[in-house]
């Protein structure tokens, strides 16, 4: 089973999920490019799409590595290093 999420953006089109920020809050980037970042906020009434600098999104994907890391959580560390990995560098 794959635990992959996509979004279809009203703009830019498909959207791929880099990870969940916090509650309710998850970073998106484009399918292909993964040049362009939202924060995505699922709320009261629907879905908002935030876009974020490429810089914010490397720093939201970093601070969630951090809270894994303090939490002990090595399995979810690892699969969110690769994905940093993969986009960021």
């Amino acid at each position: 089973m794959s635990s992959e999420t996509y979004l279809n953006h009203p703009t830019f089109g498909m959207l791929f999920r880099v990870c969940l920020v916090e509650d309710s809050r998850e970073l998106f980037t484009t399918l292909y490019a993964q040049r362009l970042f939202f924060l995505v906020v699922n709320g009261a009434q629907g879905m908002e799409f935030e876009p974020v600098s490429r810089a914010d999104a490397r720093i939201l994907v970093e601070n969630r590595l951090r809270m894994f890391r303090r939490a002990g959580q090595i399995k979810d560390y690892d699969q969110l290093q690769a994905i940093h990995k993969r986009t960021f560098q």
